[in-house]
């Protein structure tokens, strides 16, 4: 008898579905942590600080195609990104719990119409904006409302602009049809 072809790991979730973690969906989660990772570093002038465009954050609304991968990627991959920063422990945790919860969110929200996309979106924007500008606020002692603006301004470019329009360029594509298929 030879390896199954699906995941061994399969536990329930919410809505009492089974949550199949394939060998794709092990590569998905390293690529998108990878280019997350990546493009924090390599854009770091614009990555970190109280006004801040991550522009890694437009691979958070793919997480309304992939799920769980796109999740756990963009979180592990802020997590990495975030040691970089050197605002400490609380940055690192924080940045990636938001992500995290972040696309699961819209994952939950997102369904088959643009307007459903666009929602999961503004929920990945709030939860970002929230989570981080208020530990930013703390750590940089700067007053909540200007770290609250500069997340939320650079969320608005990185997730409702730029990853939306990804989202929705490989929605049109037929990715999302394909990977609906599959799973």
């Amino acid at each position: 008898m030879g390896p199954p072809t699906r995941s061994a790991i399969k536990t329930p979730v919410l809505g009492g579905e089974k949550l199949k973690f394939e060998s794709e969906d092990v590569a998905l989660t390293v690529i998108i942590a990878a280019i997350y990772a990546a493009g924090v570093v390599f854009l770091a002038p614009i990555s970190f600080g109280v006004f801040q465009v991550r522009m890694a954050d437009a691979l958070l609304p793919l997480a309304a195609l992939f799920g769980l991968p796109v999740a756990l990627g963009t979180g592990f991959g802020c997590f990495i990104a975030n040691f970089y920063g050197g605002l400490g422990i609380v940055d690192v945790v924080g940045g990636a719990f938001a992500n995290f919860v972040a696309c699961v969110l819209a994952r939950f929200i997102s369904g088959k119409t643009i307007l459903h996309r666009f929602a999961s979106c503004l929920v990945e924007t709030a939860i970002v904006t929230l989570v981080v500008g208020s530990y930013l606020s703390a750590l940089l002692d700067v007053p909540i409302e200007a770290s609250l603006l500069g997340v939320f301004l650079g969320s608005v470019v990185a997730i409702n602009i730029l990853g939306f329009s990804l989202l929705e360029a490989l929605h049109r594509s037929g990715v999302a049809k394909r990977f609906v298929e599959k799973g």
